[in-house]
């Protein structure tokens, strides 16, 4: 009698292990699809793929960051009331450089709203820091 308690509590054991098992299973392939959705979204956005076609002038983009956004990040883009931006590249993708510059939203650094080719240029920048 014992024993087939034994086994039963072992089988029950199993199957809640199991159970588990499949839970966190499908809560990780529910975030991977709308994670997916999330970037395939932004990527198919007009603007990031204008920006994405053009070919950037890293001169250009120091201006453009001088006149913009030196004033908090630095004339060395070494950080001051904004972050370093000393190798963003390698932190963030391009079309995630381009959200964080034309969304505002993450105060304190305001919208921007540069032309495709601005922040073509911008970018180009961003990857020689």
């Amino acid at each position: 009698m014992a024993k087939e308690l034994l086994d039963n509590q072992i089988a029950t054991t199993d199957i809640s292990v199991q159970k588990a098992a499949w839970i966190v299973l499908a809560v990780l392939v529910a975030l991977l699809v709308v994670t997916l959705m999330f970037y395939q979204s932004r990527r198919s956005d007009p603007y990031v793929q204008h920006v994405l076609g053009l070919n950037g002038n890293p001169a250009q983009g120091q201006v453009i960051f001088q006149l913009n956004c030196a004033g908090c990040h630095g004339v060395a883009a070494d950080g001051r009331v904004g972050p370093s931006l000393h190798h963003v590249g390698s932190r963030k993708s391009r079309i995630g450089l381009i959200h964080q510059v034309t969304s505002g939203k993450t105060p304190p650094m305001p919208q921007f709203q540069p032309s495709p080719q601005e922040m073509a240029d911008l970018l180009e920048y961003l990857q020689t820091l």
